[in-house]
């Protein structure tokens, strides 16, 4: 069994081309790489081409893709139809700085699939989407405070950084103005009665912010009842409900979580799915809180918000392109069944080896957790003992084992998201789960072998 090391110098040997990527980047790149989780060790990759579920890099390493461009990707890469309708619209014009038809379509197809979606607002990221979401929640209440739940990611903005990772409490960043704790609350999700106490007691709540699939993408599960606990909490005391559904939308049912679980919340946020693997993201929501954007004749105060890329025809076409196929719901059945396969075949891996350790998720999602407290893994009867919906655990597996984790899975040819967890597409084939448990099963071997997980 190869060890630390030995995986190490053998993952740096077959990546010469990106040895070389990374030497330049890291007299270029702030922070040498684009995004914090596209830093790795030794080298990040470098994808000069993917197809299907999978991609390449510049030293032509193969990966089954569970990341799919962070979830965008629900048909998987470089999709026919995409491809052809980004052409197409590339030969009239990249950019416009005016709306133009697609936009207006893009939309239409947005309102179509989404019930809470009585008014559109494009954008350009889900980190717009959440904090242009937040702004019109205080500008239609009159109020300054946001309600947020502990482990739940909503982009990298000021406001939503406190209570992304353990410890909850602290800041979430250097940078991050210390004004920023009086008007954020972050609690616990899961606990009705806390959120309605916390909302009676302070009268300047403006909004409650939630993943609906539970916090990162549903790396903390949530139960459906607590969702419709908070729409009917929220609704009661005038609190805007703001779902964060950059990962959930288009991707749960063709009308998102609130689609799956019958839901209408005030305000909801898209990005990822939405524009087709294109740089793009949306607000939509109650056509009375949409319309502070509006330009009145009585010149009233309103929500301003720019944003040069806005709508762009290229982002649109794409969109267009996804939501046409998102409204027939095949790509997500297909989707959902490759990933209830490889999330009962991963499963099978930890059983069969006696691990401490199970895989979960919903939908399209798979999530694997590693229970490394030794006194909790000895209380255990059984993998179900190990269980939990703490944020705590779920988010705060030790950095070594994440680490090495991913190294593994990309040295035996899988790439996931983030932490333990990934996506899958309509593209993802049965020899692709097959493939991949194959290496994950060889990855939790090395990991055993260096004592980073434990056995039951």
């Amino acid at each position: 069994m190869a060890m630390h090391s030995e995986i190490y110098a053998a993952y740096k040997a077959v990546r010469p081309r990106s040895q070389e990527y990374f030497a330049r980047a890291c007299k270029v790149l702030g922070g040498k790489a684009g995004h914090d989780l596209r830093y790795a060790t030794p080298v990040p990759l470098y994808i000069e081409r993917g197809a299907g579920g999978r991609k390449w890099d510049v030293d032509g390493n193969e990966y089954i893709d569970f990341l799919l461009g962070n979830g965008a990707l629900l048909l998987g890469h470089a999709p026919a139809e995409v491809v052809a309708a980004i052409a197409e619209a590339v030969g009239r014009g990249t950019h416009f700085g005016n709306d133009h038809p697609l936009h207006i379509e893009w939309a239409e197809r947005i309102q179509a699939l989404v019930p809470a979606a009585e008014r559109v607002r494009l954008v350009n990221s889900g980190t717009e989407a959440t904090l242009l979401a937040l702004r019109l929640a205080r500008a239609f209440t009159g109020r300054r405070k946001i309600l947020r739940f502990a482990g739940h990611f909503h982009g990298w903005h000021d406001d939503v950084m406190r209570g992304v990772q353990p410890p909850f409490d602290a800041d979430g960043s250097l940078g991050i103005p210390p004004q920023v704790r009086e008007h954020v609350v972050c609690i616990p999700a899961g606990d009705a009665g806390r959120v309605a106490a916390v909302l009676d007691a302070d009268g300047d709540i403006a909004a409650a912010i939630i993943e609906p699939s539970g916090g990162s993408w549903g790396r903390v599960p949530l139960a459906p009842e607590f969702l419709r606990d908070l729409q009917t909490i929220t609704s009661e005391r005038g609190v805007v409900l703001i779902f964060d559904e950059v990962v959930t939308g288009f991707r749960f049912s063709p009308g998102g979580a609130q689609g799956l679980y019958g839901l209408r919340p005030d305000l909801s946020c898209f990005a990822k799915v939405v524009a087709g693997g294109m740089p793009g993201g949306a607000v939509a929501g109650r056509a009375d809180i949409m319309e502070l954007f509006d330009v009145t004749d009585d010149a009233r105060p309103r929500v301003a918000h720019q944003g040069t890329f806005n709508g762009a025809p290229l982002s649109a076409a794409a969109g267009i392109a996804v939501l046409k196929r998102v409204a027939t719901g095949e790509p997500i059945d297909q989707a959902n069944a490759r990933a209830a396969a490889l999330r009962a075949a991963w499963d099978e891996v930890l059983e069969r080896r006696g691990i401490a350790g199970y895989v979960y998720g919903a939908c399209s999602t798979f999530h694997v957790y590693f229970e490394t407290d030794r006194q909790r893994v000895q209380k255990a009867q059984s993998r179900v003992d190990l269980h939990t919906t703490e944020a705590e655990r779920l988010k705060g597996m030790p950095g070594p084992l994440i680490e090495e984790y991913q190294r593994n899975l990309r040295f035996y040819g899988v790439d996931n998201m983030s932490a333990t967890g990934g996506v899958l597409s309509s593209a993802h084939t049965a020899r692709d789960v097959e493939e991949a448990t194959a290496a994950f099963a060889q990855t939790v071997d090395s990991l055993v072998a260096q004592g980073l997980i434990l056995a039951l």
